[in-house]
């Protein structure tokens, strides 16, 4: 069973969540792209360099141990950047590291400790918060996509009897 949770982790990252918020943003410009609805809310810019830094710093950092630096305040202060192409593929590049980290976990791994944003966690418990942090920012893209490009944000084809899902999974290097 830890097997198949560091799959489903992994396939969860890449091949749903990067994907969607890939395919949700492709029609949006740079001031779509650092849009808040009001006030103390956070733009789709925003998201995607607060998915990138915590992702980065869980996954990469924690779990990974590689060395790396954070400034999580920065994440949501920004109101303007990089175009959502830059932004998108700076957070592709982590996701392959990230992917890359998770493939190298064994069940064993699972249960050891690491010491995340100063508090005591597990390998499993920092994977579990990753997957969850990103899918949950990931809805918050999609919604603010579709606010600011009606009509263009479409995931899955619903004709007939079923869905069909119009996103492809992220491919990984050989």
């Amino acid at each position: 069973m830890p097997d198949r949770f560091i799959e489903k982790s992994r396939a969860m990252l890449l091949d749903e969540c990067l994907p969607k918020i890939r395919l949700a943003t492709q029609a949006l410009t740079d001031d779509d792209t650092w849009w808040r609805p009001v006030h103390g809310s956070n733009s789709i810019g925003n998201l995607i360099v607060h998915i990138e830094g915590n992702a980065r710093q869980w996954l990469i950092g924690g779990v990974g141990r590689q060395p790396g630096t954070r400034d999580r305040d920065a994440e949501f202060a920004s109101t303007s950047g990089g175009s959502i192409h830059t932004l998108v593929d700076a957070l592709t590049t982590t996701f392959l590291g990230i992917d890359a980290v998770l493939g190298s976990l064994t069940s064993a791994t699972l249960d050891e400790p690491r010491v995340i944003q100063g508090e005591n966690t597990s390998v499993f418990d920092a994977v579990f918060h990753v997957v969850t942090h990103v899918n949950l920012h990931t809805g918050q893209i999609i919604q603010l996509a579709k606010w600011r490009a009606p009509g263009t944000v479409r995931l899955y084809d619903a004709s007939g009897t079923g869905f069909t899902r119009l996103w492809q999974p992220t491919p990984r290097p050989r």
